[in-house]
Formats: structure tokens, C-alpha cells, sequence
């Protein structure tokens, strides 16, 4: 009897390893999916979403560095990356833009992979502005639009569109000025797939791998 009740353990402990086992599997198997794709990001929280995003960037209308109107329709189909900057910033901004370059001269042969710049001081940076801002910088259409408009339409697409502006979710205070680090991620539907520290050099080398990954679903 005794026998029989140790041969019932060994055999219990075999099958829990067994499924155990199994679990690890099917987790490797989940882990090496995402690895190969993105997430969605539908809300200021950024919690990755593996399903069907269903927050896009709402519709907008601005006027870039040449004088010519950027919309949706020029981003349509394309991957692309936005951030949010000002012509006479003298803290973040210029990492930004440097890193902003780097992706310009890896993508600048590539007319899916397209890059956009508000201003948020357009009641200062004017088309001259910025056209001026973009010689010095080396910022060349069409990868890069810099992009000026109506402050709060921008401050608006920024906050509830590209959620790039984390003290408006603390704090709710419309009145704050915007000066945010962060690239966002587009994909080619409008959704937000990726969201990256744009003043580190790493965190441009994951948002190129992260293109990479997006480029399969064109």
C-alpha cells in the first residue's frame, strides 16, 4: 500500500511537471510573437494593447517649413514619427532635433518612413522661422516636416492625439506650455505603436528596430 501511494506522488509530479513544461512552451512561443510585433497604445497610460488599436490620430491641418499644407493625407499609408519642439529652445530641443536627424539620413531614400515637427510657439515660429531653423538643422522635405498652426489645435493634437504631454495627465492644467521629450511612433493606419525617450541615443536605436518590425505590415 505504501508503495502504491509513493508511485501515485512520482506520477502526480510528472504530469504537473509535464504541464508546467508545456506552459513554458506555449509562454516562449507568445514571447517570440511579440517580438516580431508591435502593441497599440490607445490611451495617455500607454498600457500596450495586442489587439486592434482603436485610438488614431484625429484629423489635422498644419503648415510646414516651405509654406505648404501638411494634413493626414500626407502621412497616409506611411510609418511615421512625430515629436513636439520650439526654434529658440535651448535645453531638449537640440537633442531632439539631432536625434530627429539621425532618422532623416537613414530614411531619407525611403518614402514610406516620414518624420513631422510642431512647433509649440507657433504664435513665434512662423513659416520664416522655421524655414531658417531647418537650414541650419539640415532638415530636408519631404522626410521632415517642421510644422506651425494654430496653438490650441496643436496643443490639442498633442495632448489627446499623440498623448505626448505627460503634465497634462497629471495635472489637467490646458494653460501648462507643452515641452515634451517623447517620439511617438505612427503606423500607417494612424496608430500609435511606440513611444521613446528622443534625447537618448539608445532609445533611437529601438525605435529604428521598432520601424523595422513595422514595415512588415505595409
Amino acid at each position: 500500500m505504501k508503495l502504491n501511494s509513493t508511485l501515485l506522488l512520482l506520477l502526480l509530479c510528472f504530469l504537473n511537471s509535464c504541464t508546467d513544461s508545456n506552459k513554458v512552451k506555449e509562454e516562449s512561443v507568445e514571447d517570440a510573437k511579440m517580438v516580431n510585433r508591435l502593441p497599440y497604445f490607445n490611451s495617455a497610460l500607454f498600457t500596450p494593447d495586442w489587439e486592434e488599436g482603436v485610438h488614431k490620430i484625429p484629423n489635422f491641418s498644419f503648415t510646414n517649413q516651405m509654406g505648404e499644407k501638411v494634413t493626414n493625407k500626407t502621412f497616409e499609408g506611411k510609418i511615421y514619427v512625430a515629436d513636439f519642439f520650439f526654434t529658440m529652445c535651448p535645453g531638449i530641443c537640440p537633442k531632439l532635433t539631432k536625434n530627429m536627424s539621425t532618422l532623416q539620413d537613414a530614411y531619407k531614400n525611403d518614402s514610406n518612413i516620414l518624420l513631422i515637427s510642431h512647433s509649440v510657439m507657433p504664435w513665434f515660429d512662423t513659416v520664416e522661422k522655421l524655414a531658417d531653423y531647418a537650414t541650419t538643422n539640415g532638415v530636408s522635405l519631404p522626410t521632415w516636416n517642421l510644422v506651425t498652426g494654430d496653438t490650441n489645435t496643436i496643443y490639442d493634437i498633442a495632448r489627446n492625439g499623440y498623448f505626448a504631454d505627460e503634465d497634462f495627465v497629471k495635472t489637467q492644467d490646458a494653460s501648462d506650455f507643452i515641452h515634451t521629450e517623447n517620439f511617438i511612433l505612427v503606423d500607417a493606419k494612424g496608430y500609435i505603436r511606440g513611444v521613446y525617450n528622443g534625447t537618448l541615443s539608445l532609445e533611437i536605436k529601438r525605435l529604428m528596430r521598432h520601424i523595422e518590425i513595422l514595415r512588415k505590415e505595409l
